[in-house]
């Protein structure tokens, strides 16, 4: 407990005296809001699942089969009535503060911008946005969610029929350059890197950290990273631990 203080007080100390953060955050950052790792298998997964998770969301996967793809995404990346936990709302505080410049994340479920931060690079995309593959009409999660219980399975647009595909970044797909140019934009002006709830394995996001040329690298994470030995500070613990024992 001795040493968990002293790293929140390093922590604590290195926010206060700095002005240009950046937050660069992976699955760990939601989980604390009961968000699953869809990449973590449960007990019953190979009875329900004939596909490895990482299979199941490719492009190739959901041309092929469409109806399996969204059997899967609207029982493991729908999740309902989430709400952002205490990093997401503490972020959120250090951005109105003018103490943190951006948040790079991984994720895809909007917890950030739900808490209130407004300049989150969403690497990944989100589940929030829909559209239309043949007009791009724009639908919403709960017309994903409500597919299950059409006849096909498969969500279609209303205005023509195509099939609408979640503005989320799949296997196989490129990041869009925008959002990618924006993060490392942010990453290169930070004067610290906080990295939060990510095992840095999924690339190419997981490179991006390398653009950092500030001051102070921090790692929390509940299990060690190939980054750890970079880094000013390591916790290894959780972002709501640490987070909530933050004064901002």
């Amino acid at each position: 407990m001795e040493e968990f203080d002293e790293k929140v007080k390093k922590l604590q100390q290195i926010i206060d005296g700095t002005s240009a953060i950046v937050f660069f955050g992976g699955a760990g950052v939601s989980t604390e809001s009961g968000i699953p790792d869809f990449r973590s298998r449960d007990g019953l997964y190979n009875q329900e699942w004939k596909y490895p998770p990482e299979e199941i969301i490719s492009r190739s996967f959901f041309d092929r089969d469409p109806k399996e793809f969204y059997r899967f995404y609207r029982k493991k990346l729908i999740i309902k009535d989430v709400k952002p936990n205490i990093t997401h709302t503490r972020l959120a505080e250090l951005e109105a503060k003018g103490k943190l410049r951006a948040v790079v994340t991984q994720n895809i479920d909007g917890l950030h911008q739900m808490a209130g931060s407004r300049r989150v690079f969403e690497l990944h995309g989100s589940t929030l946005r829909n559209f239309c593959m043949d007009c791009h009409a724009p639908y919403g999660i709960d017309f994903i969610a409500e597919s299950e219980n059409t006849d096909e399975k498969i969500p279609r647009c209303t205005k023509c029929g195509g099939i609408v595909k979640p503005d989320v970044v799949l296997y196989e797909e490129g990041l869009d350059d925008d959002v990618v140019n924006g993060a490392l934009k942010a990453i290169s002006e930070a004067d610290t890197l906080i990295i939060g709830g990510t095992s840095l394995v999924v690339y190419p996001a997981a490179g991006f950290i390398r653009y950092f040329r500030g001051k102070h690298l921090v790692m929390i994470n509940k299990s060690e990273t190939a980054a750890d030995a970079s880094c000013e500070l390591v916790i290894h613990d959780s972002l709501g631990k640490v987070f909530g024992a933050l004064s901002v």
